[in-house]
């Protein structure tokens, strides 16, 4: 016990396997537990560096174990794959593990605290009600359309619809009508939860430094500003703001042979929740833009001689490195990045 070094640890919801080698990568321990001792198991363990598949509840258990002294740190299931030898099963896995943690050029997943955990799980219940309310107004539309009523689309128009017009189709059966107003009720409820996330995200924003830091930059709203905190942190997983938008998936993919490049469309890798909010913020710059700023030219150019779209992702791109700069504290957004998006 006292000769262990390196632990992987495949995570389940019961059942737990362990991995262990000592300093010359012999096998020391390799054996399941059960939940309830997995904690105990690790207290009678000597500090050592823990590896774990940053999945569901890896963040739980990596600051419940960093509690008791071990270096724990977390790596993306598609970077262990290729050590799993063989079968794919809870003990090569836990091998698996152990080994790509020790490798000195693997990726790692920055820990995340208990505050940026419910930060995100905010984020993530606000875009699953936004989903659901888009699903539903799109059947309430559909169900008026089979009975020759055209809605136009769009939350604010299906709401002036139904203040204006839904007491005056008579001729609808009483069935409908009485469908149509129990779906209008759920979408007010789906409305009224969407505002609470919204005061959620507005107040963890207005109290954040780093937020209110990047609100500064045209396109990086309190949405991107507080989801990027809460997802990376002070960014220092990031080596440059070139690593973060790679992760982001807003560079070219290549496949690439032979000394010839070849470059195809972005990656869509890392988050895509991210991704999503800082195209829609680059959408915004390009829309409102003022002809007077410095950033026109740039932006003029690449117009014309690409497609808006690319233009798009193009200026996503430049925000994420921006951003990143700001998180690490490398420079002040008014004094070096004026002339990129003023």
């Amino acid at each position: 016990m006292e000769n262990i070094t390196v632990v992987g640890i495949d995570l389940a919801k019961n059942i737990f396997q362990i991995h262990a080698v000592n300093g010359y990568g012999a096998v020391v321990i390799k054996r399941a537990l059960k939940r309830v001792s997995v904690l105990k198991f690790f207290a009678n363990l000597p500090p050592c560096l823990i590896g774990m598949e940053a999945c569901a509840s890896a963040h739980f258990w990596a600051r419940e174990l960093a509690k008791q002294g071990h270096t724990v740190k977390l790596m993306a299931p598609q970077f262990v794959k290729p050590y799993v030898k063989s079968n794919k099963n809870d003990v090569n896995d836990a091998e698996g593990i152990c080994e790509a943690v020790s490798r000195p050029n693997m990726r790692f997943v920055a820990l995340k605290s208990e505050e940026q955990q419910a930060l995100l799980l905010v984020h993530r219940e606000r875009d699953g009600i936004i989903k659901e309310r888009t699903a539903l107004i799109n059947r309430i539309r559909a169900t008026l359309a089979e009975f020759g009523i055209v809605v136009a689309v769009g939350p604010r128009k299906l709401s002036a619809w139904f203040a204006q017009e839904l007491q005056t189709q008579e001729a609808l059966p009483e069935v409908l009508l009485r469908h149509i107003l129990r779906m209008k009720a759920r979408l007010n409820q789906l409305e009224t939860d969407l505002a609470l996330y919204d005061r959620e995200i507005d107040m963890a924003s207005r109290e954040n430094e780093q937020c209110r830091r990047l609100e500064q930059v045209p396109g990086i709203g309190r949405l991107t500003a507080s989801a990027l905190v809460a997802t990376v942190g002070s960014g220092h997983e990031f080596k440059s703001g070139r690593q973060l938008s790679a992760w982001l998936g807003l560079v070219p993919k290549q496949c690439s042979s032979g000394g010839k490049t070849r470059l195809l469309g972005i990656s869509k890798r890392g988050d895509g929740y991210l991704r999503r909010l800082f195209i829609h913020g680059a959408r915004a710059v390009l829309r409102h833009m003022n002809p007077d700023r410095r950033v026109t030219e740039w932006l003029g150019a690449l117009s014309g001689r690409a497609h808006k779209n690319v233009v798009i992702v193009a200026l996503a791109n430049k925000l994420a490195r921006i951003a990143w700069s700001l998180l690490a504290n490398r420079t002040d957004y008014r004094e070096d990045f004026s002339h990129i998006v003023n």
